[in-house]
Protein backbone atom coordinates (compact mmCIF):
# COMPACT_ATOMS: atom_id res chain seq x y z
CA UNK A 1 0.00 0.00 0.00
CA UNK A 2 1.46 3.28 -1.38
CA UNK A 3 -0.01 6.13 1.07
CA UNK A 4 2.60 8.63 -0.26
CA UNK A 5 0.92 9.35 -4.06
CA UNK A 6 1.17 12.78 -4.08
CA UNK A 7 4.65 14.44 -5.02
CA UNK A 8 6.08 14.66 -1.82
CA UNK A 9 9.34 13.73 -2.32
CA UNK A 10 11.49 17.07 -3.17
CA UNK A 11 14.56 16.61 -1.55
CA UNK A 12 14.55 18.88 1.70
CA UNK A 13 17.88 21.17 0.27
CA UNK A 14 16.24 22.60 -2.72
CA UNK A 15 14.62 24.74 -0.10
CA UNK A 16 16.91 27.33 1.69
CA UNK A 17 17.77 25.79 4.99
CA UNK A 18 16.95 28.46 6.68
CA UNK A 19 13.88 29.03 5.34
CA UNK A 20 12.66 25.38 6.30
CA UNK A 21 14.25 26.45 9.83
CA UNK A 22 11.72 29.26 10.17
CA UNK A 23 9.04 27.30 8.99
CA UNK A 24 8.71 23.96 11.54
CA UNK A 25 9.62 26.65 14.45
CA UNK A 26 6.37 27.67 13.96
CA UNK A 27 5.07 24.63 15.25
CA UNK A 28 7.39 23.75 17.87
CA UNK A 29 7.38 26.96 19.60
CA UNK A 30 3.33 26.95 19.45
CA UNK A 31 2.99 23.69 21.34
CA UNK A 32 5.43 24.17 23.82
CA UNK A 33 4.43 27.67 24.78
CA UNK A 34 0.27 26.11 25.16
CA UNK A 35 1.94 23.84 28.10
CA UNK A 36 2.64 26.86 30.20
CA UNK A 37 1.23 29.75 28.70
CA UNK A 38 -2.17 28.56 31.11
CA UNK A 39 -0.56 28.44 34.36
CA UNK A 40 -1.12 32.13 35.05
CA UNK A 41 -4.51 31.98 33.67
CA UNK A 42 -5.86 29.61 35.81
CA UNK A 43 -7.38 31.65 38.94
CA UNK A 44 -9.66 33.75 36.08
CA UNK A 45 -10.72 30.72 34.45
CA UNK A 46 -11.74 29.40 37.82
CA UNK A 47 -14.03 32.39 38.35
CA UNK A 48 -15.84 31.59 34.53
CA UNK A 49 -16.19 27.93 35.04
CA UNK A 50 -16.77 28.41 39.21
CA UNK A 51 -14.23 25.69 39.85
CA UNK A 52 -11.56 25.41 42.43
CA UNK A 53 -8.08 25.15 41.78
CA UNK A 54 -7.70 21.28 42.24
CA UNK A 55 -10.26 20.93 38.92
CA UNK A 56 -8.91 23.55 36.99
CA UNK A 57 -5.62 22.15 37.11
CA UNK A 58 -7.26 19.82 34.42
CA UNK A 59 -7.26 22.14 31.89
CA UNK A 60 -3.06 22.06 31.94
CA UNK A 61 -3.43 17.96 32.57
CA UNK A 62 -6.20 17.29 29.52
CA UNK A 63 -3.63 18.83 27.25
CA UNK A 64 -0.63 17.49 28.73
CA UNK A 65 -1.74 13.61 28.38
CA UNK A 66 -2.81 13.75 24.75
CA UNK A 67 -0.10 15.84 23.84
CA UNK A 68 2.76 13.17 25.57
CA UNK A 69 0.60 10.35 23.55
CA UNK A 70 0.98 11.98 20.52
CA UNK A 71 4.72 13.03 20.95
CA UNK A 72 5.45 9.08 21.36
CA UNK A 73 3.56 8.39 18.38
CA UNK A 74 4.95 10.41 16.21
CA UNK A 75 6.96 8.23 14.23
CA UNK A 76 4.69 5.90 13.92
CA UNK A 77 2.32 8.36 12.34
CA UNK A 78 5.10 10.09 10.15
CA UNK A 79 5.70 6.39 8.98
CA UNK A 80 1.71 5.89 7.83
CA UNK A 81 1.10 9.24 6.13
CA UNK A 82 4.59 10.93 6.02
CA UNK A 83 5.91 13.67 7.83
CA UNK A 84 4.47 16.93 5.95
CA UNK A 85 0.84 14.89 6.04
CA UNK A 86 1.42 14.34 9.76
CA UNK A 87 2.58 18.02 10.29
CA UNK A 88 -0.03 19.95 8.48
CA UNK A 89 -2.95 17.65 10.25
CA UNK A 90 -1.09 18.17 13.93
CA UNK A 91 -1.07 22.40 13.01
CA UNK A 92 -5.15 21.63 11.95
CA UNK A 93 -6.03 19.93 14.76
CA UNK A 94 -3.89 22.30 17.11
CA UNK A 95 -5.73 25.33 15.40
CA UNK A 96 -9.03 24.20 15.79
CA UNK A 97 -8.97 23.10 19.57
CA UNK A 98 -7.97 26.15 20.01
CA UNK A 99 -10.31 28.10 18.11
CA UNK A 100 -12.76 26.08 20.49
CA UNK A 101 -11.09 26.42 23.77
CA UNK A 102 -11.39 30.19 23.56
CA UNK A 103 -15.16 29.81 23.04
CA UNK A 104 -15.82 27.18 25.43
CA UNK A 105 -19.00 27.56 27.93
CA UNK A 106 -18.42 24.86 30.45
CA UNK A 107 -15.74 22.94 31.97
CA UNK A 108 -16.06 19.85 30.37
CA UNK A 109 -16.27 21.48 27.25
CA UNK A 110 -12.82 23.02 27.70
CA UNK A 111 -11.40 19.79 28.82
CA UNK A 112 -12.53 18.04 25.67
CA UNK A 113 -11.45 20.57 23.63
CA UNK A 114 -7.78 20.64 25.58
CA UNK A 115 -7.20 17.34 24.67
CA UNK A 116 -7.85 18.12 20.64
CA UNK A 117 -5.23 20.93 20.95
CA UNK A 118 -3.24 18.45 22.83
CA UNK A 119 -3.33 15.66 20.46
CA UNK A 120 -2.79 18.19 17.56
CA UNK A 121 0.07 20.40 19.12
CA UNK A 122 2.23 16.45 20.33
CA UNK A 123 3.76 15.31 16.81
CA UNK A 124 4.62 19.22 16.29
CA UNK A 125 7.87 18.88 18.20
CA UNK A 126 9.76 15.67 17.66
CA UNK A 127 8.55 16.06 13.91
CA UNK A 128 10.02 19.39 13.79
CA UNK A 129 13.25 18.14 15.12
CA UNK A 130 13.62 15.80 12.97
CA UNK A 131 12.55 18.28 10.30
CA UNK A 132 15.73 20.40 11.38
CA UNK A 133 18.32 17.49 11.40
CA UNK A 134 17.81 16.63 7.73
CA UNK A 135 17.81 20.16 6.73
CA UNK A 136 21.35 21.04 7.55
CA UNK A 137 24.74 19.53 6.92
CA UNK A 138 26.41 16.69 9.53
CA UNK A 139 29.06 19.99 9.59
CA UNK A 140 26.37 21.88 10.90
CA UNK A 141 23.93 20.08 13.33
CA UNK A 142 25.05 22.21 16.16
CA UNK A 143 23.34 24.89 14.30
CA UNK A 144 20.78 23.50 13.94
CA UNK A 145 19.57 22.31 17.58
CA UNK A 146 20.44 25.52 18.64
CA UNK A 147 17.50 27.10 16.46
CA UNK A 148 15.45 24.08 17.81
CA UNK A 149 16.58 25.05 21.10
CA UNK A 150 15.53 28.24 20.97
CA UNK A 151 12.13 28.09 20.22
CA UNK A 152 11.22 24.64 22.79
CA UNK A 153 13.31 26.46 25.24
CA UNK A 154 12.22 30.12 24.85
CA UNK A 155 8.48 29.18 24.85
CA UNK A 156 7.99 27.95 28.38
CA UNK A 157 9.27 31.04 29.81
CA UNK A 158 7.41 33.08 27.01
CA UNK A 159 3.97 31.17 28.31
CA UNK A 160 3.49 32.82 31.22
CA UNK A 161 4.90 36.00 29.83
CA UNK A 162 2.16 36.29 26.92
CA UNK A 163 -0.72 34.53 28.96
CA UNK A 164 -0.53 37.42 31.76
CA UNK A 165 -0.16 40.61 29.37
CA UNK A 166 -3.28 38.33 27.58
CA UNK A 167 -5.14 37.42 30.35
CA UNK A 168 -4.59 41.10 32.16
CA UNK A 169 -5.13 42.95 29.33
CA UNK A 170 -8.23 41.21 27.05
CA UNK A 171 -9.31 37.94 29.15
CA UNK A 172 -8.32 34.50 29.65
CA UNK A 173 -9.74 33.03 25.69
CA UNK A 174 -7.02 35.40 24.06
CA UNK A 175 -4.42 32.82 25.23
CA UNK A 176 -6.07 30.20 23.10
CA UNK A 177 -6.87 32.83 20.12
CA UNK A 178 -3.29 34.33 19.79
CA UNK A 179 -2.63 30.79 18.16
CA UNK A 180 -4.59 30.72 15.39
CA UNK A 181 -3.39 33.57 12.93
CA UNK A 182 0.43 31.89 14.37
CA UNK A 183 -0.79 28.51 13.18
CA UNK A 184 -2.28 29.69 9.67
CA UNK A 185 1.21 30.78 8.68
CA UNK A 186 2.54 28.24 9.54
CA UNK A 187 0.27 25.94 7.65
CA UNK A 188 0.87 27.75 4.47
CA UNK A 189 4.79 27.93 5.26
CA UNK A 190 4.88 24.20 6.01
CA UNK A 191 2.69 23.35 2.42
CA UNK A 192 5.16 25.32 0.56
CA UNK A 193 8.69 24.44 1.71
CA UNK A 194 8.89 20.96 3.61
CA UNK A 195 9.03 17.91 1.76
CA UNK A 196 9.14 14.41 2.86
CA UNK A 197 12.76 12.66 1.98
CA UNK A 198 12.42 9.35 -0.32
CA UNK A 199 13.76 6.91 2.23
CA UNK A 200 10.26 8.10 4.31
CA UNK A 201 7.69 5.91 1.91
CA UNK A 202 7.66 3.08 3.78
CA UNK A 203 3.84 2.74 5.35
CA UNK A 204 2.53 1.17 7.50
CA UNK A 205 0.89 -2.14 7.08
CA UNK A 206 -0.49 -2.98 10.38
CA UNK A 207 -2.23 -0.96 13.43
CA UNK A 208 -0.44 -1.47 16.62
CA UNK A 209 -3.76 -1.68 18.65
CA UNK A 210 -2.16 -3.07 21.91
CA UNK A 211 0.62 -1.05 21.47
CA UNK A 212 -1.53 2.18 21.76
CA UNK A 213 -3.69 1.19 24.26
CA UNK A 214 -0.81 -0.09 26.40
CA UNK A 215 0.70 3.81 25.50
CA UNK A 216 -2.21 5.27 26.32
CA UNK A 217 -2.98 3.57 29.87
CA UNK A 218 0.46 3.78 30.96
CA UNK A 219 1.21 7.52 30.43
CA UNK A 220 -2.39 8.19 31.19
CA UNK A 221 -2.23 7.07 34.71
CA UNK A 222 1.30 8.43 34.95
CA UNK A 223 0.21 12.10 34.61
CA UNK A 224 -2.95 11.80 36.82
CA UNK A 225 -0.09 10.23 39.51
CA UNK A 226 2.14 12.96 38.89
CA UNK A 227 -0.95 15.59 39.04
CA UNK A 228 -2.90 14.40 42.11
CA UNK A 229 -0.09 12.91 44.28
CA UNK A 230 0.18 16.09 46.50
CA UNK A 231 -2.90 16.51 46.57
CA UNK A 232 -3.93 12.90 47.36
CA UNK A 233 -0.76 12.89 49.90
CA UNK A 234 0.80 10.21 47.82
CA UNK A 235 0.97 6.75 48.84
CA UNK A 236 -1.43 7.09 51.56
CA UNK A 237 -3.89 7.19 48.92
CA UNK A 238 -5.27 4.41 47.37
CA UNK A 239 -5.59 6.33 44.13
CA UNK A 240 -2.41 7.01 44.03
CA UNK A 241 -1.32 3.36 44.81
CA UNK A 242 -3.64 2.15 42.15
CA UNK A 243 -2.62 4.75 39.82
CA UNK A 244 1.50 3.86 40.26
CA UNK A 245 0.28 -0.10 40.18
CA UNK A 246 -1.24 0.11 37.28
CA UNK A 247 1.23 2.62 35.55
CA UNK A 248 4.10 0.13 36.15
CA UNK A 249 2.26 -2.88 34.55
CA UNK A 250 1.03 -1.26 31.42
CA UNK A 251 4.97 0.22 30.81
CA UNK A 252 6.55 -3.01 31.73
CA UNK A 253 3.72 -4.58 29.23
CA UNK A 254 4.29 -2.13 26.49
CA UNK A 255 8.19 -2.38 26.47
CA UNK A 256 7.90 -6.48 26.06
CA UNK A 257 5.12 -6.08 23.58
CA UNK A 258 6.96 -3.16 21.47
CA UNK A 259 10.18 -5.18 21.38
CA UNK A 260 8.22 -8.29 19.65
CA UNK A 261 6.52 -6.31 17.57
CA UNK A 262 7.82 -6.09 13.72
CA UNK A 263 6.11 -2.87 13.72
CA UNK A 264 5.77 -1.18 16.57
CA UNK A 265 3.87 2.30 17.66
CA UNK A 266 7.38 3.24 19.59
CA UNK A 267 10.60 1.88 18.56
CA UNK A 268 12.39 1.15 21.55
CA UNK A 269 15.26 -0.98 20.03
CA UNK A 270 16.66 2.44 18.92
CA UNK A 271 17.65 2.46 22.76
CA UNK A 272 20.45 0.76 21.67
CA UNK A 273 22.18 3.54 21.01
CA UNK A 274 24.38 4.79 23.89
CA UNK A 275 24.00 8.43 22.78
CA UNK A 276 20.44 8.14 22.55
CA UNK A 277 19.55 6.87 25.62
CA UNK A 278 22.38 9.01 27.70
CA UNK A 279 20.78 11.86 25.68
CA UNK A 280 17.37 11.00 26.83
CA UNK A 281 18.15 10.41 30.51
CA UNK A 282 19.93 13.77 31.14
CA UNK A 283 16.54 14.85 29.00
CA UNK A 284 14.56 14.05 32.09
CA UNK A 285 16.70 15.61 34.46
CA UNK A 286 16.72 18.37 31.94
CA UNK A 287 12.71 18.64 31.82
CA UNK A 288 12.67 18.38 35.49
CA UNK A 289 14.48 21.77 36.26
CA UNK A 290 13.18 23.77 33.05
CA UNK A 291 9.80 23.05 33.89
CA UNK A 292 9.75 23.06 37.33
CA UNK A 293 11.38 26.35 37.89
CA UNK A 294 9.13 27.47 34.64
CA UNK A 295 6.08 26.50 37.50
CA UNK A 296 7.51 27.28 40.63
CA UNK A 297 8.78 30.92 39.73
CA UNK A 298 5.91 32.77 38.87
CA UNK A 299 3.75 30.85 41.63
CA UNK A 300 7.11 32.24 44.26
CA UNK A 301 6.38 35.91 43.07
CA UNK A 302 2.41 36.10 43.15
CA UNK A 303 2.13 34.06 46.14
CA UNK A 304 4.94 35.96 48.50
CA UNK A 305 5.75 39.28 46.36
CA UNK A 306 2.45 40.37 45.21
CA UNK A 307 3.58 40.45 41.51
CA UNK A 308 0.24 40.79 39.37
CA UNK A 309 0.15 37.77 36.40
CA UNK A 310 1.67 39.78 33.61
CA UNK A 311 4.91 40.56 36.12
CA UNK A 312 5.55 37.51 37.64
CA UNK A 313 5.63 35.89 34.19
CA UNK A 314 8.22 38.76 32.97
CA UNK A 315 10.43 37.34 35.77
CA UNK A 316 11.52 34.67 33.18
CA UNK A 317 11.90 37.12 30.70
CA UNK A 318 15.85 37.51 31.24
CA UNK A 319 16.21 33.82 31.26
CA UNK A 320 14.52 33.82 28.26
CA UNK A 321 16.91 36.79 26.67
CA UNK A 322 19.97 35.61 27.35
CA UNK A 323 19.04 31.98 25.75
CA UNK A 324 17.81 33.97 22.90
CA UNK A 325 21.38 35.17 22.65
CA UNK A 326 23.61 31.78 23.69
CA UNK A 327 21.64 29.51 21.59
CA UNK A 328 23.80 30.24 18.41
CA UNK A 329 26.86 31.03 20.45
CA UNK A 330 26.36 27.63 22.01
CA UNK A 331 25.83 25.82 17.53
CA UNK A 332 28.54 27.53 17.08
CA UNK A 333 31.17 26.08 19.45
CA UNK A 334 30.12 22.63 19.48
CA UNK A 335 32.06 21.97 16.05
CA UNK A 336 35.16 22.94 17.55
CA UNK A 337 34.74 22.40 21.44
CA UNK A 338 34.72 18.76 23.12
CA UNK A 339 31.30 18.08 23.97
CA UNK A 340 31.62 17.26 27.46
CA UNK A 341 33.19 20.20 28.00
CA UNK A 342 30.45 21.95 26.79
CA UNK A 343 27.92 20.30 28.90
CA UNK A 344 30.13 20.47 31.88
CA UNK A 345 29.99 24.05 31.94
CA UNK A 346 26.52 24.23 31.66
CA UNK A 347 26.02 21.79 34.32
CA UNK A 348 28.79 24.41 36.63
CA UNK A 349 26.77 27.50 35.27
CA UNK A 350 23.09 26.19 36.09
CA UNK A 351 24.09 24.57 39.35
CA UNK A 352 25.54 28.27 40.21
CA UNK A 353 22.23 30.07 39.64
CA UNK A 354 20.24 27.51 41.59
CA UNK A 355 22.93 27.74 44.46
CA UNK A 356 21.90 31.77 44.10
CA UNK A 357 18.33 31.10 43.92
CA UNK A 358 18.23 29.23 47.15
CA UNK A 359 18.89 31.75 48.90
CA UNK A 360 16.53 34.83 48.18
CA UNK A 361 14.34 36.41 50.98
CA UNK A 362 11.00 38.32 51.40
CA UNK A 363 13.08 41.62 50.56
CA UNK A 364 14.20 40.24 47.10
CA UNK A 365 12.73 42.84 44.26
CA UNK A 366 12.63 42.43 40.15
CA UNK A 367 16.38 43.05 39.99
CA UNK A 368 17.29 40.90 42.40
CA UNK A 369 15.89 37.95 40.63
CA UNK A 370 17.49 39.27 36.87
CA UNK A 371 21.21 38.29 37.60
CA UNK A 372 20.57 34.65 38.58
CA UNK A 373 18.35 34.31 36.08
CA UNK A 374 20.95 35.54 33.54
CA UNK A 375 23.03 33.26 34.41
CA UNK A 376 20.37 30.52 34.37
CA UNK A 377 20.29 31.56 30.87
CA UNK A 378 23.70 30.98 30.02
CA UNK A 379 24.09 27.50 31.88
CA UNK A 380 21.22 26.24 30.22
CA UNK A 381 21.92 26.49 26.05
CA UNK A 382 25.22 24.56 26.70
CA UNK A 383 23.50 21.44 28.39
CA UNK A 384 20.18 22.18 25.63
CA UNK A 385 21.73 22.23 22.36
CA UNK A 386 25.10 20.00 23.00
CA UNK A 387 22.50 16.88 24.60
CA UNK A 388 20.05 17.52 21.54
CA UNK A 389 22.83 17.24 18.92
CA UNK A 390 25.05 14.48 20.51
CA UNK A 391 21.68 12.50 20.77
CA UNK A 392 20.34 12.17 17.37
CA UNK A 393 23.70 12.24 15.35
CA UNK A 394 24.29 8.67 15.40
CA UNK A 395 20.82 7.93 14.66
CA UNK A 396 20.16 6.61 11.47
CA UNK A 397 18.09 8.28 9.45
CA UNK A 398 15.42 6.36 8.67
CA UNK A 399 14.69 5.99 12.28
CA UNK A 400 15.11 9.82 13.04
CA UNK A 401 11.48 10.40 13.95
CA UNK A 402 11.24 7.74 16.04
CA UNK A 403 14.48 9.21 18.15
CA UNK A 404 13.19 12.21 18.38
CA UNK A 405 10.30 11.66 19.79
CA UNK A 406 11.58 9.43 22.25
CA UNK A 407 14.22 11.87 23.00
CA UNK A 408 11.03 14.61 23.11
CA UNK A 409 9.53 12.59 25.77
CA UNK A 410 11.96 12.20 28.00
CA UNK A 411 11.68 16.14 28.22
CA UNK A 412 8.14 16.04 28.72
CA UNK A 413 8.26 13.43 31.32
CA UNK A 414 10.87 15.01 33.27
CA UNK A 415 8.72 18.22 32.86
CA UNK A 416 5.44 16.85 34.66
CA UNK A 417 7.66 15.35 36.93
CA UNK A 418 9.13 18.84 37.80
CA UNK A 419 6.01 20.46 38.41
CA UNK A 420 4.79 17.49 40.61
CA UNK A 421 8.05 17.77 42.25
CA UNK A 422 8.08 21.62 42.82
CA UNK A 423 4.72 21.37 44.17
CA UNK A 424 5.38 18.83 46.36
CA UNK A 425 8.65 20.01 47.96
CA UNK A 426 6.97 23.53 48.52
CA UNK A 427 3.72 21.83 50.46
CA UNK A 428 6.34 19.59 52.25
CA UNK A 429 8.44 22.05 53.04
CA UNK A 430 5.98 24.38 54.48
CA UNK A 431 4.25 22.06 57.08
CA UNK A 432 7.79 20.90 58.12
CA UNK A 433 9.43 24.84 58.25
CA UNK A 434 6.11 25.88 60.11
CA UNK A 435 6.22 23.23 62.74
CA UNK A 436 10.48 24.46 63.42
CA UNK A 437 8.95 27.89 63.48
CA UNK A 438 6.28 27.48 65.74
CA UNK A 439 9.05 26.09 68.27
CA UNK A 440 10.23 28.98 68.48
CA UNK A 441 7.47 30.81 69.34
CA UNK A 442 6.86 31.09 73.12
CA UNK A 443 7.31 34.03 75.91
CA UNK A 444 9.88 32.19 77.16
CA UNK A 445 12.24 33.15 73.59
CA UNK A 446 14.21 36.62 74.26
CA UNK A 447 14.15 37.02 70.29
CA UNK A 448 10.08 36.32 70.61
CA UNK A 449 9.12 38.66 73.69
CA UNK A 450 10.79 41.32 72.22
CA UNK A 451 9.06 41.52 68.77
CA UNK A 452 6.05 40.83 70.51
CA UNK A 453 6.37 43.64 72.52
CA UNK A 454 7.44 46.09 69.48
CA UNK A 455 4.04 44.29 67.87
CA UNK A 456 1.83 45.42 70.74
CA UNK A 457 3.65 48.64 70.94
CA UNK A 458 2.94 49.42 67.12
CA UNK A 459 -0.47 47.53 68.06
CA UNK A 460 -1.57 50.30 70.43
CA UNK A 461 -1.74 53.44 67.97
CA UNK A 462 -4.70 51.69 66.16
CA UNK A 463 -6.80 51.82 69.86
CA UNK A 464 -7.21 48.31 70.66
CA UNK A 465 -7.53 47.34 73.66
CA UNK A 466 -5.35 45.18 75.46
CA UNK A 467 -6.81 41.81 74.92
CA UNK A 468 -7.72 43.05 71.36
CA UNK A 469 -3.51 43.68 70.90
CA UNK A 470 -2.76 40.59 71.90
CA UNK A 471 -4.96 38.78 69.56
CA UNK A 472 -4.03 40.77 66.74
CA UNK A 473 -0.10 40.48 67.96
CA UNK A 474 -0.63 36.39 67.79
CA UNK A 475 -2.19 36.63 64.27
CA UNK A 476 0.47 38.68 62.95
CA UNK A 477 2.85 36.51 64.08
CA UNK A 478 0.97 33.43 62.75
CA UNK A 479 1.02 34.98 59.10
CA UNK A 480 4.85 35.95 59.49
CA UNK A 481 5.80 31.82 60.27
CA UNK A 482 3.63 30.74 57.49
CA UNK A 483 5.00 33.31 54.61
CA UNK A 484 8.67 32.46 56.41
CA UNK A 485 7.74 28.98 56.19
CA UNK A 486 6.72 29.03 52.53
CA UNK A 487 10.07 31.52 51.55
CA UNK A 488 11.93 28.46 53.13
CA UNK A 489 10.47 25.89 51.13
CA UNK A 490 10.66 27.89 47.99
CA UNK A 491 14.28 28.12 48.46
CA UNK A 492 14.74 24.05 48.94
CA UNK A 493 13.07 23.34 45.55
CA UNK A 494 16.16 25.34 44.21
CA UNK A 495 18.89 23.21 46.15
CA UNK A 496 17.08 19.99 44.89
CA UNK A 497 17.12 21.16 41.06
CA UNK A 498 20.47 21.97 41.81
CA UNK A 499 21.57 18.62 42.99
CA UNK A 500 19.77 17.03 39.82
CA UNK A 501 22.32 18.56 37.70
CA UNK A 502 25.43 17.70 39.78
CA UNK A 503 24.03 13.94 39.33
CA UNK A 504 24.35 14.38 35.80
CA UNK A 505 27.97 14.56 35.83
CA UNK A 506 28.80 10.62 35.55
CA UNK A 507 26.39 10.30 32.39
CA UNK A 508 28.43 13.65 31.41
CA UNK A 509 31.48 11.52 31.74
CA UNK A 510 29.72 8.90 29.39
CA UNK A 511 29.02 10.96 26.85
CA UNK A 512 30.69 10.50 23.38
CA UNK A 513 33.38 13.45 23.44
CA UNK A 514 34.44 14.58 20.25
CA UNK A 515 32.14 16.81 18.07
CA UNK A 516 29.98 15.94 14.89
CA UNK A 517 32.09 17.77 12.97
CA UNK A 518 35.30 15.70 14.17
CA UNK A 519 33.60 12.47 13.44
Amino acid sequence: MNVFSENTSAPALAVNKWVVAITVMFGAFMAVMDISVVNVSMPHMMGTFSEDLSSITWVATAYSIAEIIMVTMAGWFSALIGRKRLYLWSFGMFTLGSILCGTATSFHQMLIYRVLQGIGGGALIPVSQAILRESFPQEEQGMAMAIFGMGVVLAPAMGPILGGWLTDNYGWPWIFFINVPVSLVGMVMIGAFVHDPQYLRRGVKNVDWMGIALLTLSLTTMQIVLERGQGENWFDSNLIILGTTVCAAALVGLVFWELKNPEPIINFRILKNISLSLGSAMGIIFGIALFGTTFILPQFTQNLLGYPAFQAGLVLAPRALMLLICMPVVGRLYNHVDARILVMFGVGITVWSYYDLSGLSLAAGFWNLVPTLLIMGIGMPFMFVTLSTLSLSTVPKPDMTDATSIYTLSRRVGGNIGYALAATIVSRGQQIHRSYLIDNVNPFNPNYAEYSRATEQILSHAGLNPQAMHHAAIFLTDRVVKIQSAMLAYNEVSWVFGLLFLSTIPLVLLLRGKSANAN
